[in-house]
């Protein structure tokens, strides 16, 4: 007599969720759009009561205030993120995206519409810099859609951002006329050195780990790697201005010996 306990009988198919399945869940899209909506209102809320309290300054002065208020807050989050909320940008790529994640990627998505439509409207910016603005909206959209990918995303912002106070703080510097001294001199140097350091470097092992985990989707792994294909593009022109302000300096310094004599000899 078989005394064995009937196995129970197997489903012929068992349906496993795909992870795109997260991106076609309408309630959660509703809920994203309303948020980014919110978030482009605030930044536009923002950028109105600058221009009311500080309107003699002009548009892109506030514009500008928006844009470093972005920078220091987006960067802050980021790297609560990256090194408090986790995980671990370089060994967890591809994972399911966190609420903490979610708030920072739906915030810069905001700004990054209003300042789009900002320098579209005024024409400020260049081919490459509306490229970079692009790229970054379509890869918060896509990581916000897949509902994954989140901690790559916050690592490209904080990468991305963490030179950008700098890059306002030498524009104001500029127009208050305090830009060519010592003070300009070590705004540069900390931009292009920070540059270098968390877009190429930092950047560039990002990418690989991305690249090299089995877990993301290669249409991420696509834009990460357009991503770095535009740091490099930047980072061409940064070269340039740093040989070329190098240059002039020491120029000016070979001249200072020849100008101080010939202050000298009028003097007697």
């Amino acid at each position: 007599m078989d005394t064995q306990t009937p196995r129970p009988k197997q489903p012929a198919h068992t349906w496993k969720p795909n992870r795109c399945d997260k991106g076609l869940r309408s309630q959660e899209m509703t809920s994203l759009i309303l948020e980014v909506c919110s978030s482009l209102i605030g930044w536009i809320a923002l950028y109105t009561m600058l221009c009311c309290l500080n309107g003699h300054r002009g548009y892109e002065w506030n514009c500008r205030l928006v844009t470093l208020f972005h920078g220091v807050l987006v960067v802050c989050v980021t790297a609560y993120i990256g090194y408090v909320d986790g995980p671990w940008p370089f060994t967890h790529p591809g994972t399911e995206n966190k609420p903490l994640q979610v708030t920072a990627l739906v915030l810069s998505l905001g700004y990054f519409i209003f300042d789009m439509c900002w320098c579209v409207h005024f024409g400020t910016e260049g081919a490459v810099m509306l490229a970079h603005h692009t790229l970054s909206m379509l890869g918060m959209v896509l990581t916000l859609w897949l509902g994954e990918s989140g901690i790559e995303g916050c690592a490209v912002l904080f990468g991305s951002e963490i030179t950008n106070p700098l890059l306002q703080a030498r524009w104001f510097l500029r127009r208050l006329g305090r830009y060519d001294g010592p003070l300009g001199d070590a705004v540069d140097l900390l931009f292009v050195a920070l540059f270098v350091a968390m877009r190429i470097v930092l950047g560039g092992y990002m990418l690989y780990c991305e690249l090299a985990s089995s877990r993301p989707l290669p249409v991420v792994k696509a834009g990460g790697v357009a991503m770095y294909a535009l740091s490099w593009v930047f980072m061409v022109d940064i070269g340039r201005f740093a040989y070329r302000k190098a240059r002039a300096k020491h120029r000016r310094w070979q001249e200072r010996p020849q100008l101080a004599n010939g202050h000298d000899g009028k003097g007697h």
